[in-house]
């Protein structure tokens, strides 16, 4: 059973080109996310893992700044630190910062 699941993340990122996919907003994507857990932890953790993802990456998400840097409230109500979220979110704003 774990191979198939191995074997499905495997075939996705082969088949579906980076710049064709939807960005995430986790700097660990979740396709490498479940993948690792599926490797660490076994099919039942990588499965959580999934859903775990698929409730929080979500639209409706805020990002604003704190005193520890960007913070992102999900849509679920859980909070990324600057450290866990995506460079396509953060490289942007920094740029902006800069200039």
């Amino acid at each position: 059973m774990r191979w198939i699941f191995l074997s499905i993340i495997k075939l996705y990122w082969k088949l579906i080109p980076e710049n064709k996919r939807r960005h995430c907003l986790f700097k660990e994507t979740c396709s490498h996310f479940v993948y690792r857990e599926i490797i660490e932890k076994g099919v039942y953790y990588g499965f959580v893992a999934l859903l775990s993802r698929i409730r929080k990456c979500r639209s409706g998400y805020h990002l604003y700044s704190s005193s520890n840097g960007f913070e992102m409230l999900l849509a679920d109500g859980s909070i990324l630190k600057e450290n866990e979220i995506s460079p396509d979110i953060i490289d942007p704003i920094y740029k902006v910062i800069d200039s």
